[in-house]
């Protein structure tokens, strides 16, 4: 069965002529397949045997798709007209409903909602999952164990919705970092007794970075202290005006102490996800986003999956990321065996050899054949030096990459010692661009520059902008790791005017090398399916993942490159400090000698 589901028609190949395909300025790989009706996987492995490691949902440029599609027997020409009305309506797709770009839309049928709970601590919102499991999950067998899958389903009056219980937004923005976007509604716990406060600011800057839907549960609402006027105030305050005020966000009070005001909510988020129509394709080979992974002590490996397309049966063999393996066994939400699991549902299986990542994405391909070709293609790629993909983004690229088609907007994150130096600097930057390209600010606030910051930059490939602040020792550390760009200002029109120059393709960076430590090669591991790495020890300063690092032998430089695996035993850490030994991995190079330095430093842009 799993044979007939993964088995794509493949016209284009079968009837042995090349067949004109015109493509946009860019695309997704999920598009490009659908272009040329072929599998995705089959462009994948096309595009790794080409040097280029890419995901089922990541943009490539024109350029990409001709060379893979000419290699499988396609003629690729550019997009004659209308350009900007296609490419604006390929970016107007939510990323979560690209699983379904290729699919035929008379074999989708609806598929239940996908809801992510936020806000902040102490507001109520693990007390509102548990009102809402209690209430209306499924009855489980007599004496039966809720199992934990860190996902569930409810039922409302023959309707499903799953939630998503993650641990706050740092597990959603997590997700949303590695390109895994899950969620079809935030529901933004604040409580009516307290109001918004830092962590419900930060939940509304992630929900309207992913572009999802708002839906606010004002919780609390029993207690003789709740002032509902007062929140809303503050909601719209943060552009995020009630029904009940003349906007268009759905508010619905509620108690989850008390258990009231549940089924209205629950019925509330049925009426804004039926506007989104949402609808998948449960014949076909399953994909969707690993929600946790963990090392279950009797079980073994346990990875909870979102099924987003598709349906999974036991004995599929599933590839996630750089492993694969065969579903020994599933387990619902409520910790019973099952045999299948289709659109929206989460699972839990058995089966994978090694602890997945949140928000990695996982396929199920017909053999193990073809799970092996496809993740040794996947490590090869990796391997390969400078062939990754890059997630961030600099200020000074941001022009070459909008006339790729890459991005149309500008994502900042806008930091100020006062609020009355964001409001000039706001309206300075509204001014800036055209209609290609315009500057979209996901976060103003006040204060130094937060790991926060970092994170919701990292997710939406932002660019974070301070004026008179500093940037905290954490999210230095951060911004080091993941290599996002982040500009320091002490003038405003010093800062305006890089981001119109930037807009513009004027602007030209300085930088110069920062030497931020040394360590000495004293062994060298070959580790199965990573390759060789370099047993070091720390000489002085430390070691950074993702840090550039040059390898001296006898004091002349045989290679300048980057940091690709850091480890202390086998746990991999982002950073180590001098005079502690670690395992070193380069992108590209594997050739190390005892003896050999690593140097390793930082681009420092000069100003």
């Amino acid at each position: 069965m799993a044979i007939e589901r993964t088995k794509q028609s493949s016209q284009g190949l079968q009837n042995g002529e090349d067949r004109v395909i015109q493509v946009p300025p860019s695309l997704t790989v999920r598009d490009l397949a659908a272009l040329m009706e072929v599998s995705p996987i089959d462009v994948i492995k096309e595009l790794m045997l080409n040097g280029i490691m890419a995901n089922i949902n990541q943009q490539i440029d024109f350029d990409t798709a001709a060379i893979v599609g000419t290699e499988m027997g396609f003629e690729i020409v550019p997009e004659v007209g209308e350009e900007e009305e296609v490419s604006a309506a390929v970016e107007a797709v939510p990323l979560r409903e690209r699983f379904i770009a290729g699919e035929d839309p008379s074999k989708l049928k609806p598929r239940p909602p996908v809801a992510t709970v936020l806000g902040h601590v102490d507001h109520g919102k693990t007390t509102l999952l548990d009102a809402i499991r209690e209430t209306s999950v499924v009855d489980a067998e007599a004496g039966g164990i809720t199992q934990h899958i860190g996902a569930y389903q409810v039922d409302v009056t023959g309707r499903r919705i799953t939630f998503l219980d993650t641990p706050g937004h740092e597990a959603f923005t997590a997700m949303r970092a590695r390109g895994a976007q899950v969620t079809d509604l935030v529901i933004l716990v604040v409580a009516a007794d307290d109001g918004v406060m830092p962590q419900t600011r930060e939940a509304i800057d992630h929900a309207r970075a992913a572009k999802v839907p708002i839906m606010v549960a004002l919780n609390k609402i029993d207690k003789a202290n709740a002032n509902p006027d007062r929140v809303k105030q503050e909601l719209a305050d943060l552009e995020l005006v009630v029904e009940d005020w003349g906007g268009d966000v759905i508010c619905v009070p509620i108690s989850a102490k008390q258990r009231q005001g549940i089924d209205d909510l629950l019925e509330n988020i049925l009426l804004v996800t039926d506007v989104a129509d949402l609808k998948a394709n449960p014949d076909s080979a399953a994909q969707g986003t690993v929600i946790e992974g963990k090392m279950d002590e009797r079980r073994g490996v346990t990875a909870t999956l979102l099924v987003q397309n598709g349906t999974i049966y036991v004995g599929d063999i599933v590839v996630i990321g750089e492993e694969y393996g065969k579903v020994r066994a599933m387990f619902n939400d409520r910790g019973e065996r099952v045999k299948e699991a289709g659109p929206s549902a989460p699972v839990a299986i058995l089966g994978m050899r090694e602890v997945p990542a949140a928000g990695e994405s996982f396929a199920v391909v017909e053999s193990e054949r073809v799970a092996r070709e496809l993740v040794n293609q996947r490590t090869g790629a990796r391997l390969d030096a400078g062939k990754q993909l890059r997630r961030t983004i600099t200020l000074e690229d941001i022009y070459d990459r909008m006339r790729s088609g890459e991005v149309k907007e500008l994502n900042l994150v806008l930091k100020a010692d006062v609020q009355g130096s964001i409001d000039p600097i706001v309206k300075s930057l509204a001014d800036l661009g055209d209609a290609d390209l315009k500057v979209r600010i996901l976060r103003r606030g006040t204060g130094n520059i937060s790991e926060s910051d970092i994170m919701l930059a990292v997710a939406s490939s932002a660019i974070v902008v301070g004026f008179q602040v500093e940037i905290d020792p954490a999210a230095r550390r951060l911004v080091e790791a993941e290599g996002v760009d982040v500009r320091l200002y002490d003038i405003i029109y010093k800062l305006i005017d890089d981001i119109d120059k930037a807009l513009k393709g004027l602007l030209e960076p300085t930088y110069r090398d920062v030497v931020t430590g040394h360590a000495e090669v004293r062994a060298v591991f070959r580790i199965p399916r990573r390759g060789r790495v370099a047993g070091s020890y720390v000489l002085d300063g430390q070691v950074t993942r993702n840090a550039l690092a040059r390898v001296l032998r006898n004091a002349e430089e045989i290679y300048t490159g980057k940091i690709n695996s850091l480890k202390r035993f086998t746990d991999d850490v982002r950073e180590v400090a001098v005079g502690f030994e670690c395992g070193i991995g380069l992108e590209g190079f594997e050739e190390f000698q005892e003896g050999d330095v690593i140097e390793f430093y930082k681009k420092e842009r000069e100003t």
